[in-house]
């Protein structure tokens, strides 16, 4: 008997000393980077900027693979089955781990979703036509006022970054617009363009896209992003709203713990990188640093924040 013990004591101790090695050289071989929509959108655009950094600092490369499906629960409700040894990575979304499960069963949980790092937000932005008599964002207000409801805004999505947004301001401004959900920012730009809405809520990165041909009432952020000037904050107008959609990297749940911590780690290094910031940027993205020191408060705050504005909007599931 004592043999047998001695010998499950070094087979155990083989296989921890095996595993821990293992982990110490992560990665040896290929990433594969998972993002659960099509191809062309801000997930995908982030993860081809973040895979010539993992490159140069790994000596590995990340293979992006994109499994869309049901607004990105078809891959999240899978996540926790794959092979939980850091060679499997996913893109991670707000608000939508938050609301998707408050609405229905997803087959998952936000609990369930381990984001290692959130690494850059898309700020939501308010936007009119170049041509529209509306040139502020006092007068997109007073125009609300005049006639309740009248206002029509073009949006990605019902219960989206877009939706949530126009609630908040709403809200605070105390106004009633009408919101127009579309099948993502490509249609949603086209019925604004087309002077089809009076409006539209979309992110930075839009006004980017689109340049001239839109003008920039307010932006989600702290202070003015860099490659927008002319865009004031929504706080320099006096109010609070701030955020967009949001997006990091997650792991099945029993990744090592080392294993996360290289990962959360790299990540980390990938948003310093000045080339990346620099083309994050200039794509008018907002970089974020929440890794694993600050990610229980973070998401304890807007899992909070999420869940009450569900409840407002009546969206939450009985």
């Amino acid at each position: 008997m004592n043999r047998t013990i001695h010998r499950n004591v070094l087979t155990l101790g083989l296989m921890a000393a095996v595993a821990t090695a293992a982990s110490a050289a992560y990665p040896e071989k290929t990433v594969n980077y998972i993002i659960p929509f099509g191809p062309g959108g801000e997930s995908d655009i982030s993860a081809r900027l973040q895979e010539p950094v993992f490159k140069k600092l790994t000596g590995q490369s990340m293979a992006i693979q994109y499994k869309p499906g049901a607004g990105g629960a078809a891959s999240w409700s899978q996540l926790n089955g794959m092979a939980p040894d850091g060679y499997t990575v996913m893109g991670s979304n707000l608000p939508h781990i938050v609301l998707q499960p408050l609405q229905k069963d997803v087959g998952y949980k936000t609990d369930d979703i381990r984001t290692l790092y959130w690494f850059h937000f898309t700020p939501d932005a308010l936007l009119v036509h170049a041509d529209s008599p509306i040139k502020t964002l006092a007068d997109f207000v007073a125009a609300a006022k005049k006639s309740p409801g009248a206002t029509t805004l073009s949006g990605s999505g019902t219960n989206s970054a877009n939706h949530l947004a126009q609630q908040q301001f709403d809200k605070m401004a105390g106004i009633k617009t009408t919101y127009v959900p579309f099948g993502g920012t490509g249609p949603s730009n086209t019925a604004l363009l087309g002077k089809q809405v009076a409006g539209s809520w979309g992110y930075s990165t839009i006004q980017i896209q689109l340049g001239a041909q839109v003008r920039c009432l307010g932006v989600a952020l702290e202070k003015r992003h860099p490659k927008l000037p002319d865009c004031p904050t929504f706080k320099e107008q006096g109010f609070n709203l701030v955020g967009g959609a949001y997006r990091g990297v997650a792991v099945p749940k029993s990744t090592p713990a080392d294993v996360q911590a290289k990962l959360a780690d790299t990540l980390s290094k990938i948003n310093t990188d000045p080339d990346f910031v620099k083309k994050m940027e200039d794509g008018g993205f907002a970089l974020l640093n929440v890794g694993p020191a600050e990610m229980d408060k973070f998401q304890a705050d807007i899992k909070a924040r999420y869940e009450a504005l569900a409840k407002e909007m009546g969206i939450a599931k009985k």
